[in-house]
């Protein structure tokens, strides 16, 4: 389930607000609800969230989604009615708040860039550019997709095949496929390392496999999800 966020701007807000606010402002709107604790819960925190980009009308927009209908109900319920909201520091005009389902597609491109660790104990992310292992990349994401499904069903589902048949990376203007995201937290910056994609196949969804596709078409793929990175949006083509 999805929510879609359109904002307006009097204050000079940046065209992508620091991640760590999104999420923080993602947090303060389920204060009250039965998810207000979620950001304490020491577990995978199933959703995710774009990056922001302009509608028809130019206006900033933001799409949050996750598996569990009522998370996203409960954001629902806390934006509608309200005239502006705060992202940071910056008070953003909410011009209007609406709640969708897409439809599950067999093909597929980020919203926002994919995150793996190479070794998480030192900190390294996996970049495409510089490491060149696509099977190390595809293994890694499809293991972290079937541990967060069963998670989340209390499953045992593994996946027969791979995770995509068909990938393309998008290559940024200065050539390269690495994308470098700086996030503040408590005022200290960090660099978060992923990678944006322009297409992600699979050639045939098993009607087994279909649940499992909606989930990652929800949750998001790879780690830092609730950290607004992994976001996908399905291609209607």
């Amino acid at each position: 389930m999805r929510l879609k966020i359109t904002l307006e701007s009097h204050t000079g807000a940046p065209n992508q607000p620091n991640k760590h606010a999104v999420q923080g402002f993602i947090y303060n709107m389920l204060r009250d609800t039965g998810y207000g604790g979620r950001h304490d819960e020491p577990r995978f925190k199933f959703f995710t969230f774009s990056d922001f980009f302009r509608d028809k009308e130019g206006r900033p927009t933001l799409l949050v989604s996750s598996p569990d209908g009522g998370f996203v109900e409960a954001l629902y319920s806390n934006l509608k009615g309200r005239n502006y909201i705060y992202i940071g520091r910056h008070q953003l005009g909410l011009v209007e708040v609406r709640k969708f389902r897409v439809l599950l597609r067999k093909r597929f491109q980020t919203g926002s860039p994919i995150v793996l660790y190479r070794n998480a104990q030192e900190n390294e992310y996996f970049k495409l550019h510089q490491h060149r292992d696509l099977r190390f990349f595809m293994e890694r994401l499809k293991d972290n997709a079937e541990r967060k499904y069963n998670a989340f069903y209390d499953d045992d589902f593994i996946l027969e095949g791979p995770l995509f048949d068909r990938v393309i990376p998008k290559l940024r203007n200065n050539g390269k496929l690495d994308v470098y995201v700086r996030v503040v937290k408590n005022g200290v910056p960090f660099p978060v390392i992923g990678s944006n994609w322009e297409l992600l196949e699979k050639d045939r969804i098993n009607p087994g496999e279909r649940r499992f596709y909606r989930f990652i078409m929800d949750a998001g793929l790879g780690e830092k999800n609730s950290l607004g990175f992994g976001f996908l949006n399905p291609i209607r083509r």
